[in-house]
């Protein structure tokens, strides 16, 4: 099983690196929608560092909704998929892989450019911390919610659009836990029992996601 789903990171991020642009808009993006807000908002620092947590976990759930709807169309188009739903090998297994190429190619490197992206706001080195930790337990989770999502969209027309209406509500308890911790370290709060529900909602994703998104390509190749 373990083999089968390096394979799987592998062949992905091996087609993630020949299509650079892909993987470059959800950054430029990202740094984009960011970089705008202390333009538009102005240069008083005391809000910017307010709303410096809520900004960054936006721009990445944004982000990262960018690249959902390419995580199982390409291999629709040219049968790969049917191909993974009749090998022996469980498809939940290799939907995992694909989660976990897909988290390595466009949330990973959202979690790096964010303690950059947060000088902006002037956030103390604390609060960058926590937002870091955050952003390692809650991108995770957008990736595998979004598998969902992207799984029952498959072949759609206009599937864009109702993938995001089917992702964001289920993301929005990551937003406030992921947010809710940065702003207990300003207020002086323990941070604990946020990033706490983070790693447990990460826990429930890995087990369940995997299965629900193999049940949703079945059906959706039907």
């Amino acid at each position: 099983m373990f083999d089968l789903l390096v394979l799987v990171i592998r062949r992905d991020l091996v087609l993630a690196m020949r299509r650079r642009a892909d993987v470059l808009t959800t950054l430029i993006f990202f740094v984009m929608v960011v970089s705008l807000f202390p333009l538009g908002v102005g240069p008083e620092m005391d809000m910017l560092r307010k709303m410096a947590a809520g900004v960054l976990w936006v721009a990445a759930l944004l982000s990262s909704m960018l690249s959902l709807g390419r995580l199982f169309s390409a291999d629709y188009l040219d049968g790969t998929l049917e191909q993974m739903m009749l090998a022996p090998q469980s498809l939940s297994m290799l939907v995992l892989g694909k989660m976990t190429a897909h988290w390595m190619v466009s949330g990973l490197p959202l979690v790096m450019l964010a303690p950059v992206l947060g000088l902006q706001f002037d956030m103390p080195v604390r609060e960058l911390g926590v937002l870091v930790a955050g952003l390692l337990l809650g991108t995770p989770i957008l990736s595998m919610l979004g598998a969902i999502g992207a799984a029952l969209t498959l072949g759609l027309r206009g599937g864009g659009v109702l993938l995001s209406l089917l992702v964001l509500p289920l993301c929005i308890p990551v937003l406030i836990f992921g947010t809710g911790a940065v702003e207990a370290v300003s207020s002086g709060l323990p941070i604990a029992s946020h990033l706490s529900l983070l790693g447990a909602l990460l826990v429930l994703s890995l087990v369940f996601t995997p299965w629900v998104t193999a049940q949703a390509l079945r059906i959706s190749m039907e």
